[in-house]
């Protein structure tokens, strides 16, 4: 009897064991898998944007797929279609360019994977292709930097600008000039003489000052689209024995550690802040998606812009990127 009631209680332990082990284990949120297309490592500023990516994802419990296209959106766009294949809950990409994305974009549509864009925003003929955008509003950078020039060059006569842009037709090189052009309209003394692509490349951003210093004679300002192609620029500018920030008011737009120290050392007279560091808020855009919630068109970042008025310049942590 002993043994007949032992092998009931076994028979009816493993029937219940088979009855759990039958229910699809319910999958946790933060165990979403995220695919990242990011665009390139040509500045500290895209390393810092990466480092925040990865950080964050670890710290959110995320799977994360990354992928650098190398500057290539033909290899950008191979990066996403790898994603959809491997049947990721979540793709978010930095798009190098704002056009040229619908194919891919349906795709993923068709698979039914939400897609989120962060630091810049992509055009496309069809609606419903982007979930949302996380990054800063590339317009108001601009605006605050024609807004410090305005307030620096006040009572100047005839200043005359250069403009090394950023990469063409990516969003903040567009949104970047018009919200500088915007503030500065209406100031007839203050001229953009000449605008050049430095493609957010410090090596290019030497190339372009030397140009602009070969084709131009008493330029006053130099309006710079990123960090790193100012860095390039005061190279040049230092090696034809002028004084950046003196001789040449120089704006920049990113918020690097080394565009800091120059502004605390008078090398540059402004710095717009542009934050790479979203990881955080992309993990939790992303968490929402996978959930199935809708999420803001645009979340922007918080900044601020640095200047040689501040008085606590030399109070500042130190920058992460």
């Amino acid at each position: 009897m002993k043994i007949k009631i032992l092998t009931l209680v076994i028979l009816t332990a493993t029937l219940l064991a088979g009855c759990r082990q039958a229910e699809p284990p319910q999958p946790e949120l933060d165990s979403i898998l995220l695919g990242f297309a990011q665009l390139g490592a040509e500045s500290a500023w895209r390393r810092g944007n990466t480092e925040s990516i990865k950080t964050a994802a670890r710290e959110a419990g995320v799977q994360l797929m990354l992928e650098n296209a190398e500057q290539k959106q033909e290899k950008q766009i191979s990066d996403i279609r790898s994603f959809i294949a491997y049947q990721v809950d979540v793709i978010a990409f930095a798009p190098i360019v704002e056009d040229g994305w619908d194919n891919v974009l349906m795709e993923a549509k068709a698979a039914g994977i939400p897609v989120l864009t962060t630091d810049r925003m992509v055009n496309t003929e069809q609606e419903g292709l982007i979930a949302g955008f996380i990054g800063s509003n590339f317009y108001e950078e601009g605006v605050k930097a024609g807004e410090f020039l305005l307030k620096k060059c006040e009572g100047m006569s005839e200043v005359k600008i250069v403009e090394i842009s950023g990469t063409i037709d990516s969003t903040p090189m567009k949104q970047r000039a018009q919200g500088f052009r915007d503030v500065i309209a209406g100031h007839d003394d203050f001229k953009i003489i000449d605008t050049i692509s430095g493609d957010f490349l410090r090596s290019k951003g030497k190339e372009c000052m030397e140009y602009l210093l070969n084709k131009h004679e008493g330029i006053d300002v130099l309006y710079s689209h990123n960090d790193g192609m100012t860095l390039g620029a005061i190279e040049i500018i230092e090696a034809r024995g002028l004084v950046p920030g003196k001789d040449i008011i120089i704006i920049t737009v990113d918020g690097e550690q080394a565009a800091i120290d120059l502004l605390r050392q008078g090398k540059i007279n402004c710095v717009v802040e542009c934050t790479p560091l979203i990881g955080d808020t992309i993990m939790e855009l992303a968490k929402k998606l996978a959930a199935g919630e809708a999420i803001a068109p645009i979340t922007y970042s918080e900044e601020r812009v640095f200047s040689e008025f501040d008085a606590d310049l030399n109070d500042l942590p130190e920058r992460a990127y």
